[in-house]
C-alpha cells in the first residue's frame, strides 16, 4: 500500500473506534467525559513510560485505562460528594490530571521523543513509516495493528453487551430493576474509553479524538432514531472524515489530523440544517406549518 493509504486507514480506523464508544457516551449525556478522558490520561502514558523506559503500547495502554478509570472514578464522587455539577467536576479532574502529565513530561521525559505537542496533534503523516516487524516480515504500520486491535475490541464490547449498554444508557433505573449492574458497565465503557484514546493518541492527537469521539455519534444522533443506525452512520461518518480530511490536507498542505477534525465538523453542520426529522430547516418548516394551520 501507499503511503498516503496507510495514513487514510489509520485515520479510519481511529474514528471507527471513536464512534462505537462515543454513541454510548453522547446517549448518556456524557460526551464531555470523552474530552475529559482524553487529555486525563497524560499522566498514565508518562508514568507507564517512567517505569518501562520504552513507549511499547501494552504499559501505555494500561496506564492510559487506570487513568481513565481514576477520571471516570474521581468525577462521579465530586458530583456526589463533593457537591459540584457534572461539567464542573469534569473540568476540575481532566484540568489537573492534564497538568501534572505535562509537568512530568516536562520534569522527567523531555530528553526523548514523548512530549505534550505529540499528544495533542499526533504523528498521523509518520504513521507508515512506524513499522512493526516480525522476525524478517515487515507487518506494516504499528499503528494500523494497534487501532485495528482496538476496533474490533470496541466492537466485540459493544456487541456482547448491547443490550447492558443500551438499556443503562436509555433507562438506568430500569437496567437496575432487571438486575443489570449501572455502576460496572459504566466503568466498563469508560476503560474502553481510555484505551481507544490512548490508542489513537501517538498516530491522531488528543484534538482528533476528542472529535471522533463526539461529533459522529452526534451528526449519527440528528440522522436517525434507532441505536443500530447510529453506531453504523458514526462509524461510517468517521471513515468519511477521515478521507475527506486527508483530501483537504493535502489540498492546503495542513494538519491531516486537524483537517479530518474539520470535516467531521461540516458534516454535523450539514446534518444539523438539512436533517428530514431534527434540522433546523425541517424544525423551522414544521413550525412554519403549525402557524399557518392552526387546529
Amino acid at each position: 500500500m501507499s503511503n498516503p493509504a496507510w495514513v487514510v486507514l489509520v485515520g479510519s480506523l481511529a474514528s471507527a473506534a471513536c464512534a462505537l464508544v462515543g454513541c454510548f457516551l453522547v446517549l448518556r449525556k456524557q460526551a464531555m467525559m470523552g474530552d475529559a478522558i482524553s487529555h486525563s490520561v497524560l499522566p498514565g502514558i508518562v508514568i507507564a513510560f517512567l517505569v518501562t523506559q520504552s513507549r511499547a503500547p501494552i504499559p501505555m495502554l494500561l496506564g492510559a485505562g487506570a487513568l481513565g478509570l481514576l477520571t471516570a472514578f474521581t468525577t462521579n464522587a465530586l458530583e456526589r460528594h463533593g457537591r459540584l455539577q457534572p461539567d464542573a467536576s469534569i473540568g476540575v479532574t481532566f484540568t489537573w490530571l492534564f497538568a501534572v502529565g505535562v509537568i512530568l513530561i516536562s520534569a522527567f521525559a523531555g530528553h526523548v521523543d514523548l512530549d505534550a505537542e505529540c499528544v495533542l496533534y499526533g504523528e498521523i503523516a509518520s504513521s507508515p513509516w512506524d513499522i512493526w516487524i516480525l522476525g524478517d516480515t515487515d507487518m506494516g504500520p504499528r499503528a494500523v495493528w494497534i487501532l485495528g486491535a482496538i476496533t474490533i475490541a470496541n466492537l466485540v464490547f459493544v456487541t456482547l453487551g448491547y443490550k447492558q449498554l443500551k438499556l443503562t444508557s436509555f433507562d438506568p433505573g430500569m437496567a437496575a430493576a432487571l438486575g443489570i449492574n449501572v455502576t460496572l458497565w459504566h466503568y466498563l465503557l469508560m476503560g474502553f474509553v481510555s484505551l481507544t484514546t490512548v490508542g489513537a493518541f501517538e498516530s491522531v492527537g488528543a484534538i482528533l479524538v476528542v472529535a471522533m469521539l463526539i461529533v459522529p455519534p452526534n451528526t449519527a444522533y440528528l440522522l436517525t432514531d434507532r441505536l443500530s443506525r447510529m453506531l453504523a452512520l458514526s462509524v461510517m461518518l468517521g471513515i468519511a472524515s477521515a478521507l475527506g480530511g486527508y483530501w483537504l490536507a493535502a489540498l492546503i498542505d495542513g494538519s491531516i489530523a486537524g483537517a479530518m477534525a474539520v470535516v467531521s465538523g461540516m458534516l454535523f453542520a450539514l446534518a444539523a440544517l438539512f436533517s428530514p426529522t431534527h434540522g433546523i430547516i425541517a424544525g423551522y418548516i414544521a413550525r412554519r406549518h403549525a402557524i399557518a394551520s392552526p387546529e
